[in-house]
């Protein structure tokens, strides 16, 4: 007779599929954490160049500050002490002359973007226009204001002066004012319009009484994000408002400001000169840091 033989039962493998999942669930949480810490190395390095200026800044201009600072002209070249106030004064007149010109404009450009011409193909032109504006540099729209204004002298009758700067500046908030007004306007619910409507409120009652109320919050972070980038431009400033070391003389006539100031100083081979144009920096940056502060603050308001 001949025997048969059993086949050898076969081998399971040393690992199963749960050790499988086990195995790839380890290394997905790896690859999670190493991509965790790259994307907080990149988070730091993109806030590290703020802290740096800050603390430099700081460091360099914070310990002149001082009441004769603020209120007193700059010293000739050469000679220690004065201040920086008519610079100061300047890049406030100067701001509320553009301020003046683009917030009117703008919020009534965004509103007709919004309102009235949504989808048509004028606004389509606009918003494209808008967006190539934001994206034009500052000096391409003072040397634009130059041989508008400056060099012709046929609106304000002299070359330099605080209208040409402060129209100058408007020209690069008004990206900024349009754009956050139209897109704040969309945000407000179209029942709410519906609803005006409905009682028999005309569309410009409308607007006035019910979207801009309710969308003011957003708009006006706009507006101060637009103000904070203007008060801080220079090349602008340097073809249309110019410098002067003396206090204010009128709107048509050219003006100090900080950001000039800080670059006529700077490049002098005077210590006292260079050590207040590291003051006036520090002066600038809490202003423009004051402005970004509130502007958050407003959107936090919305929000809430």
């Amino acid at each position: 007779m001949t025997s048969t033989t059993s086949p050898l039962p076969t081998q399971k493998p040393s690992f199963s599929r749960s050790s499988l999942r086990l195995n790839s669930s380890l290394g997905r949480n790896r690859w999670n954490q190493f991509f965790t810490v790259v994307a907080a190395v990149f988070a730091v390095l993109a806030v590290l160049p703020l802290v740096l200026v800050l603390g430099y800044v700081l460091v360099k201009g914070g310990t002149l500050l001082s009441i004769r600072l603020l209120t007193e002209l700059p010293p000739p070249p050469g000679l220690e002490g004065g201040g920086i106030g008519n610079a100061i004064i300047g890049t406030i007149v100067v701001t509320l002359v553009a301020s003046l010109i683009a917030i009117p404009v703008g919020v009534g450009g965004g509103i007709y973007l919004a309102e009235y011409s949504r989808s048509g193909w004028f606004a389509q032109f606009v918003r494209f226009g808008t967006n190539v504006l934001s994206g034009v540099p500052s000096i391409i729209c003072g040397v634009f204001i130059y041989g508008l204004i400056v060099s012709t002298r046929l609106f304000f009758g002299q070359s330099y002066s605080a209208m040409a700067g402060g129209v100058a500046l408007s020209v690069l908030m008004l990206p900024t004012v349009i754009k956050t007004t139209d897109e704040a306007l969309k945000l407000v619910p179209q029942e709410l319009r519906w609803g005006a409507i409905g009682i028999g409120a005309s569309r410009f009652v409308t607007i006035t009484r019910i979207t801009l109320p309710a969308a003011f919050t957003p708009i006006a972070t706009g507006v101060v994000l637009g103000i904070a980038r203007a008060a801080g431009e220079t090349a602008p400033l340097i073809f249309t408002a110019l410098f002067s070391p003396f206090w204010a003389e009128g709107l048509f006539n050219p003006i100090a400001t900080m950001s000039v100031l800080i670059f006529n100083f700077a490049i002098m081979p005077y210590e006292a000169q260079i050590a207040l144009a590291w003051a006036a920096s520090f002066v600038l940056v809490v202003m423009i840091l004051a402005a970004n502060l509130f502007a958050r603050w407003l959107g936090r308001f919305a929000r809430a």
